[in-house]
């Protein structure tokens, strides 16, 4: 489900994209979490539809500071895949927000199709204070590994 939002495309739900990832060979999604997140909590595995996560901090640890580079290096990585600012760009992180920031920057950088993937990738704390069980990637069972490089 897509929920249009004045200053990016909108939120949209991780099995949403999922499909989209699938069914659209110029949608790309872009995980701007920290490459600490990637290494211990995991990534978004898409080798069974054929493609591969953009991974580009949002903001850096440990001062969590936004990479002043990020819109070039967003520029880098979509033109790397003969991709240009039109194309629909998916904006995901642990929970929704940093995703949205992401998505707002690129959406005022020029990118038509900037969203902000809902619920991220380990969504809210469950009862139990822990992530990945309540929203978001790991929650809704879409693949996953620990390995970045796959």
């Amino acid at each position: 489900m897509r929920r249009a939002m004045a200053a990016y495309a909108g939120d949209i739900d991780v099995t949403d994209v999922w499909r989209i990832l699938g069914d659209e060979p110029g949608a790309l999604l872009v995980d701007v979490r920290t490459d600490m997140e990637w290494r211990t909590v995991g990534v978004p595995d898409l080798t069974a539809i054929g493609r591969a996560p953009v991974f580009l901090e949002w903001q850096t640890a440990p001062t969590m500071a936004v990479n002043p580079a990020f819109l070039e290096m967003l520029d880098a990585a979509v033109a790397a895949r003969g991709l240009d600012r039109d194309a629909p760009v998916y904006f995901l992180c642990r929970s929704g927000a940093r995703s949205q920031s992401a998505a707002m920057a690129a959406t005022a950088h020029g990118y038509g199709a900037a969203y902000n993937v809902a619920g991220g990738f380990e969504g809210p704390p469950g009862p139990d204070g822990r992530r990945g069980s309540v929203d978001g990637w790991q929650a809704k069972g879409l693949p996953w590994t620990r390995d970045p490089g796959a």
